[in-house]
C-alpha cells in the first residue's frame, strides 16, 4: 500500500489538465504509441469537439522510480464551473492534486474555487506552471501569484508543458514524493466509497470505487449500504485504458466493479460498499448533496416517447449524478420532466447527449431558477415552474435565490462588467486587487435569475474573454416579481411563461413579443402575440395572414362581384380563427434565450 499515489488534476477551463494527462500517461507507457490520441482520456466526441473535460476519468499507471515500483491512480477532471460536482467527487477519492496553472493567463477563478475544495478535502497540492514553452509566457509572474495565493516556495513550483512533454518527469517524482500514500487497514470489515458509475448495455451498471479500509475479491458478497441490496462481485478490476481485471484489491487502491446490477436506482454515487457477512461500522461520508441551480423543462417531440426519454434521463443520471428530473406535464407539449442542471452549459450538454446517446429529439423550455412563494397564511412552497405559480391574490411575497459571484479581470475591463453586473441587479460588494495589481477581484451578490440566460457569454464578450467567473449560492432574498405570459391568440402558452422582475416585465415583454413575431410562420389569418401581467396586456404584435387574392378571376363587371368573393373569404378566415391552432417552433423556445 505504501507504493500507491491516488491524484486528481484540478485548473481552470483551458488550462491543459487533458494534455499533461496525455503525456503522463505516454512517459509511464500506459498507453501505446498507436493508441495514443490527443484527450486520450475524454472518450464522449462531445468532449472532443469542443475540447472540454466532462466527466471525470480515472486511469491506473505503473511508474518505477530508483528501482522501486509505484502504482498511480489518476483522476482527470473538468474545468468548467457547471461540472464542479464532478471534481468534489474525484477529490474525495485522492490524497493529493496536481494544480495547474496557464503561464500565459495566470490565476483565473475556477483555479481559486476548486483549490479550496482540496484544501478542505486536506489534499497536498502540487503546482504546476503549464504551457511555458509559449513565447507569450510569464512564468515569473504567475509565480509570483501561485506563491502569494498557496503560501508555497517559489522551488516548489514545477514549470512544465502539456504540448512538448518539458518537466513530465519533474511531476512524476513530485507525485511520488509530496503526495502521501494512502491509509487504511488492509484487514479491517471492507468499506469502499462509490465516486462514479457508467451504464454498459451489456454488462449492466459499473461503479468505481475508491476503497479505504479492507479488501474485495472476485465472487465476495457484497451490499451496498445507502440503498441496502446485495450482490455477487462478479468481476472486480481496476482501471487502465480499458477495464483490467484483478482477483482481488485491498484498501488505498481505485478499482471497478460489475455485479450485473440491471436497475440505475441501486447505484447511488457516494454510497459505500461493504460485505454481507463482516459489514463495516458505519458509511463513508460521502459527498454533499447536489444543488441544481437552473430548471427547465424537457419534452419528447413525439408523445409516446415519453418512456423512452425516462429510460435514457435514468441511464444519463448514472453517468452524471448532478442531474436530476421529475415528471411534469404542459398543455402546449404534453408530458415531459422537469429537468434541474447546474448551469447553461450543464443543459446544453445533457439535450446534446441525449440527441447523440440514445436518439432522442426533445424540445427544452425556457430555463428558470426555484423560488420560495410565501402566502397569507405564511406557509412556504418552492415552485421551480411559473405555471406552478398560486394564484395572485393568495401570495404576500416571493423570494428568490441570491448568489455570491467572483469575477476576475484585468484592471482595463472593470467599467464594462461593473455595467454589466449593475444592470442585472448586482450589489457590489468588494473589491481588491490581486497578484501585484495586475489583476481584480469583484465580488458580487446577484440574483441567480439574471445570470442563468446569457450573463457569462455577455461577461467574455465584454472582456475579450479575460474575465473568469466563479459563483456559489447564497442564501434568498425577497423581490417583486411578476408572472409574464404570452399569449397566442388570447391562448397562453404555458412554456414560454416566466417569472421576471417588475422593472424589466414591460421591456421584456415587449422584447419577446417582437422575436416570436419573427419567427412564428404566417399562417391564412392574423395571429396576435401578447404579453400579459395577469389580466394587463402590456405588448402586442400581429403576425398578418398570407393573402390569397380571391378576385383574381373575377376581372371586368360589377364592384358587388368582387365584394361577395372578398365577403365569402372574410367568413372563412373568420372559421378557420376560431378552429386553427398555432405552432410554435422549437426555434421560438430558444430565441427568448438569445433576445439581445
Amino acid at each position: 500500500m505504501k507504493n500507491i499515489r491516488n491524484f486528481c488534476i484540478i485548473a481552470h477551463i483551458d488550462h491543459g489538465k487533458s494534455t499533461l494527462a496525455d503525456r503522463l500517461l505516454e512517459y509511464t507507457n500506459t498507453i501505446s504509441a498507436k493508441d495514443m490520441e490527443a484527450q486520450v482520456l475524454d472518450d464522449m466526441d462531445l468532449e472532443r469537439e469542443r475540447g472540454i473535460t466532462i466527466k471525470s476519468h480515472a486511469i491506473q499507471m505503473d511508474y518505477v522510480l530508483d528501482g522501486e515500483k509505484y502504482t498511480l491512480n489518476l483522476i482527470d477532471t473538468p474545468g468548467h464551473v457547471d461540472f464542479s460536482y464532478e471534481v468534489s467527487r474525484s477529490i474525495a477519492a485522492c490524497e493529493g492534486a496536481l494544480l495547474i496553472v496557464d503561464a500565459t493567463q495566470g490565476i483565473q477563478a475556477q483555479t481559486i474555487s476548486n483549490l479550496y475544495m482540496a484544501i478542505d478535502n486536506n489534499l497536498e497540492i502540487i503546482p504546476v506552471l503549464n504551457k511555458c514553452d509559449l513565447d507569450s509566457a510569464n512564468p515569473e509572474e504567475v509565480e509570483d501569484q501561485i506563491v502569494e495565493m498557496l503560501g508555497c516556495d517559489h522551488e516548489d513550483i514545477i514549470r512544465a508543458s502539456g504540448k512538448t512533454g518539458m518537466g513530465i518527469p519533474e511531476i512524476l517524482r513530485a507525485i511520488v514524493e509530496r503526495i502521501p500514500a494512502p491509509t487504511g487497514d488492509p484487514d479491517a470489515p471492507l468499506q469502499a466509497l462509490i465516486f462514479d458509475s457508467v451504464f454498459n448495455p451489456f454488462r449492466g451498471i459499473i461503479a468505481y470505487f475508491k476503497i479505504e479500509n479492507g479488501t474485495i475479491r472476485t465472487d465476495d458478497f457484497v451490499k451496498f449500504v445507502a440503498t441496502g441490496k446485495e450482490y455477487h462481485a462478479d468481476e472486480i478490476g481496476v482501471l487502465k485504458l480499458d477495464l483490467a481485471p484483478r482477483k482481488e484489491l485491498s484498501a488505498g487502491n481505485v478499482g471497478y466493479i460489475i455485479s450485473g446490477i440491471k436497475s440505475s436506482r441501486e447505484v447511488k454515487v457516494g454510497d459505500t460498499i461493504t460485505h454481507v457477512d463482516r459489514p463495516c461500522s458505519e458509511a463513508i461520508n460521502g459527498f454533499q448533496e447536489v444543488k441544481p441551480m437552473v430548471f427547465a423543462g424537457v419534452y419528447p417531440i413525439e408523445t409516446e416517447d415519453f418512456e423512452n426519454l425516462r429510460t435514457s434521463l435514468e441511464k444519463l443520471q448514472l453517468n452524471d449524478a448532478s442531474l436530476t428530473f421529475t415528471p411534469e406535464s404542459s398543455a402546449a407539449l404534453g408530458f415531459g420532466f422537469r429537468c434541474g442542471f447546474l448551469g447553461l452549459l450543464h443543459m446544453e450538454i445533457i439535450q446534446e447527449r441525449l440527441g447523440r446517446e440514445f436518439d432522442m429529439d426533445v424540445i427544452t423550455t425556457v430555463p428558470n431558477v426555484s423560488y420560495k412563494v410565501y402566502d397569507k397564511k405564511g406557509n412556504v412552497t418552492e415552485v421551480h415552474n411559473p405555471s406552478g405559480l398560486p394564484d395572485i391574490t393568495l401570495i404576500d411575497h416571493i423570494e428568490e435565490p441570491y448568489i455570491r459571484a467572483s469575477v476576475i479581470t484585468t484592471p482595463e475591463f472593470i467599467g464594462p462588467i461593473m455595467t454589466l453586473c449593475l444592470g442585472k441587479r448586482g450589489e457590489l460588494v468588494r473589491q481588491e486587487y490581486i497578484s501585484g495589481g495586475h489583476r481584480m477581484e469583484l465580488t458580487f451578490d446577484m440574483p441567480l435569475g439574471e445570470i442563468v440566460i446569457d450573463f457569462y457569454d455577455k461577461l467574455k464578450s465584454i472582456s475579450k474573454g479575460y474575465a473568469s467567473f466563479d459563483y456559489h449560492l447564497h442564501g434568498f432574498r425577497e423581490s417583486k416579481l411578476v408572472k409574464l405570459d404570452i399569449l397566442l391568440n388570447g391562448e397562453s402558452v404555458d412554456a414560454l411563461s416566466t417569472l421576471t422582475h417588475a422593472d424589466n416585465a414591460v421591456t421584456f415583454g415587449r422584447r419577446m413579443c417582437e422575436k416570436l413575431k419573427e419567427l412564428i410562420p404566417r399562417q391564412q389569418f392574423d395571429i396576435a402575440i401578447q404579453a400579459a401581467i395577469g389580466a394587463k396586456i402590456i405588448a402586442r404584435e400581429t403576425i398578418k395572414a398570407v393573402r390569397k387574392d380571391v378576385t383574381a378571376k373575377c376581372y371586368g363587371g360589377d364592384i358587388s362581384r368582387k365584394r361577395k368573393l372578398l365577403e365569402k373569404q372574410k367568413k372563412g378566415k373568420k372559421r378557420m380563427k376560431q378552429i386553427g391552432s398555432v405552432e410554435v417552433p422549437q426555434k421560438a423556445f430558444l430565441a427568448v434565450l438569445k433576445l439581445d
